[in-house]
């Protein structure tokens, strides 16, 4: 079954820093482009960051634009997003998906093989 699995979640204080992971499982995570997305209790899946297959070209969301950063280690198969100067608006779930071909889009619906996701939760 070809799935990403997402990791790295937790509590964290506003302004606090937390890195997820999105590993590959049934797949090569090399030949891909990744995005990142989250989704918040009654809202949809929104884009926050995407990444091409060589790491060369990334997109944020204007949301997350100066906090987030995305990166990949092709040789360790994994996809990072470090995520700074949280705020309790950045509370959802973070899921990544695969993308063939590298567009620099944050729609959802471009991307697919989402994993279980992983609880991102910024309170005081």
């Amino acid at each position: 079954q070809l799935q990403l699995v997402e990791s790295g979640g937790g509590l964290v204080q506003p302004g606090g820093s937390l890195r997820l992971s999105c590993t590959a499982s049934g797949f090569v995570l090399d030949y891909y482009a990744i995005g990142w997305f989250r989704q918040a209790p009654g809202k949809e899946r929104e884009g926050v960051s995407c990444i091409s297959s060589s790491g060369f070209a990334t997109n944020y969301a204007d949301s997350v634009k100066g906090r987030f950063t995305i990166s990949r280690d092709n040789a360790k198969k994994v996809v990072y997003l470090e995520m700074d100067s949280l705020k309790p608006e950045d509370t959802a779930v973070y899921y990544c998906g695969k993308d063939l071909y590298y567009s620099g889009s944050l729609s959802a619906k471009r991307y697919d093989s989402w994993g279980q996701g992983t609880q991102v939760t910024v309170s005081s």
